[in-house]
């Protein structure tokens, strides 16, 4: 996701941040070095060397910082990107059980009802297209349980 403009908001003490489809607001105090009355926001713009994936701000003392989508995304809790978390995290434990499995590939194949080249789809942990359910059977052909844990946020 690219961001196309960042703003600063000294009275609600946020970044806000609008991409493509979303405005988003990020707060100072996430931000590493955090603005404040004493030492204000003098420069702010959208990084281009990180492929407008971040922007970057100065502060009156001279400190700069940057903050990455990524980061943005996570603290406004974006749907797409917390799927893709989960995705992710379950990616990795496949590619994991998978090497450690007495199962060879080719009878994991078999098991799933799919191709050599579907397998090392689902265990590419950049590919995003797949589904969460796909590698959730992965994980059943290799004798895993999974458990979805909800839980209240701590501070």
């Amino acid at each position: 996701m690219k961001i196309r403009s960042v703003t600063h908001n000294n009275r609600r003490k946020t970044f806000e941040v609008r991409t493509s489809s979303k405005k988003l607001v990020f707060p100072f105090s996430k931000a590493d070095p955090t603005p404040t009355i004493q030492d204000p926001i003098t420069a702010l713009s959208v990084d281009v060397e990180a492929g407008r994936e971040a922007f970057t701000y100065g502060l009156h003392s001279g400190r700069t910082g940057t903050v990455h989508i990524e980061q943005i995304l996570e603290y406004n809790q974006d749907p797409s990107y917390l799927r893709d978390l989960l995705l992710y995290r379950l990616t990795l434990e496949a590619q994991k059980r998978v090497a450690e499995s007495p199962l060879s590939k080719r009878e994991i194949v078999r098991r799933l009802g799919t191709s050599a080249a579907q397998l090392y789809r689902l265990l590419d942990q950049t590919n995003y297209r797949k589904s969460v359910d796909q590698v959730l059977a992965l994980l059943q052909v290799l004798n895993c349980e999974v458990d979805l844990v909800i839980r209240t946020k701590t501070a």
